[in-house]
């Protein structure tokens, strides 16, 4: 099945060259200050990426959602993946949510700044009991008249520094066990009682903000509940499935890129009386990277036609994000072997590539819970 068009290659042209102007020449020292600057988003914004598949009365693309996985395929291009999951956590991540459960008057107050890129928005489930487990948030709000009172923490917040509006996760009814009784709020930044508790310093990502965020006796209206009381966890699992596939996307362009990178490297660099890439070992190791990559690209392509479809895909989003979570990891470690000492380099993009990987078989559903969601759906 072809999945792709000639406007998919069209918009892959002009992401490239977005990255090329507006990106590559900046990432280092948006490493060293440890951020993407909103200006950044703005002119991406400006630009339509920001709400591909939202509604254009609100300033959307209105695209299917396989056109906004070519464009995070595309994104993820660059070789600094701070930048990239910035901007992936805010369009696919956390405004989702808003879109997804928002009322009409919670939709128009806030989705046009989030597609402007004027709000930029974070998602706040993880805690430091609670990763992939959601079920095990803490977090909690209680009502008092007209009133949501947050107390508890979260933690690993991507956009948790520089974000403009929160969706967060919190237990409405203590005695509700398990998953059951989660709500999920909109907190404002500024909001009395919401701080920031500490940026986190991260081994990869670092032009992205990660964040401890705290709530200590946190108030905000009742209109701010986010969709139906005690249903967030449904909210949070729907939601995820599209969160995966962003992932497994970020994956495929790091691979990629890497292989691009390598191929080029071992071509011209010289060894043992010739180039790298003469040394059958090597090219016949990318050749396999390679066609690894392109399966699991199929995948990828696959799940958003399934999402595009509106058919069941968690047993497919689990196997892709597993799948490329991994595969990330094998191919930029090859690289960065086949670059010699100067992959280890901070100057080259390998190692940043290297470093920046290692956190997608972690981050959005860890490998190992991604292979239980599959054992469970498997039909042999």
């Amino acid at each position: 099945m072809i999945y792709t068009t000639a406007e998919h290659d069209a918009l892959r042209e002009q992401v490239a060259r977005f990255l090329e102007r507006e990106v590559e020449p900046h990432g280092l020292q948006w490493e060293e200050q440890g951020y993407t600057p909103k200006e950044v988003l703005r002119k991406m914004g400006k630009l339509g990426w920001l709400g591909m598949t939202y509604p254009s009365e609100f300033g959307g693309a209105e695209t299917d959602f396989l056109t906004s996985v070519v464009f995070q395929e595309a994104l993820s291009m660059s070789t600094f993946g701070g930048f990239i999951v910035t901007v992936l956590v805010h369009t696919d991540m956390a405004s989702p949510h808003l879109i997804h459960a928002g009322s009409p008057e919670q939709i128009k107050t806030y989705l046009p700044g989030a597609i402007s890129g004027d709000l930029i928005t974070a998602v706040g489930i993880s805690e430091p009991d609670a990763g992939s487990d959601v079920a095990g948030i803490r977090t909690n709000a209680r009502r008092d008249g007209g009133d949501w009172v947050l107390n508890g923490s979260k933690m690993f917040i991507t956009n948790g520094v520089n974000a403009d509006l929160y969706f967060i996760a919190a237990k409405t009814d203590p005695n509700a066990k398990g998953s059951r009784g989660i709500s999920m709020f909109i907190v404002e930044k500024g909001t009395p009682g919401f701080s920031v508790g500490r940026k986190l310093e991260k081994q990869g990502w670092c032009s992205s903000d990660t964040a401890e965020l705290i709530f200590d006796n946190c108030r905000v209206p009742a209109a701010n509940l986010l969709g139906e009381e005690n249903q967030g966890f449904y909210a949070v699992m729907s939601n995820f499935q599209i969160e995966r596939i962003a992932l497994g996307a970020m994956a495929i362009g790091h691979a990629l890129t890497a292989l691009r990178l390598t191929t080029e490297w071992t071509k011209q660099r010289k060894a043992f009386g010739g180039v790298l890439f003469d040394k059958q070992v090597i090219r016949q190791r990318l050749a396999m990277l390679a066609s690894k990559t392109e399966a699991a690209r199929a995948l990828l392509y696959h799940c958003a036609w399934l999402v595009n479809e509106k058919k069941d895909c968690v047993k497919e989003v689990s196997m892709l994000k597993a799948l490329t979570g991994e595969l990330v990891n094998e191919v930029v470690y090859s690289c960065q072997q086949f670059f010699g000492g100067m992959g280890y380099m901070k100057e080259s993009p390998i190692e940043r590539l290297v470093r920046d990987a290692r956190v997608l078989a972690i981050g959005g559903g860890a490998t190992e819970v991604m292979l239980e969601e599959v054992a469970k759906r498997l039909y042999f």
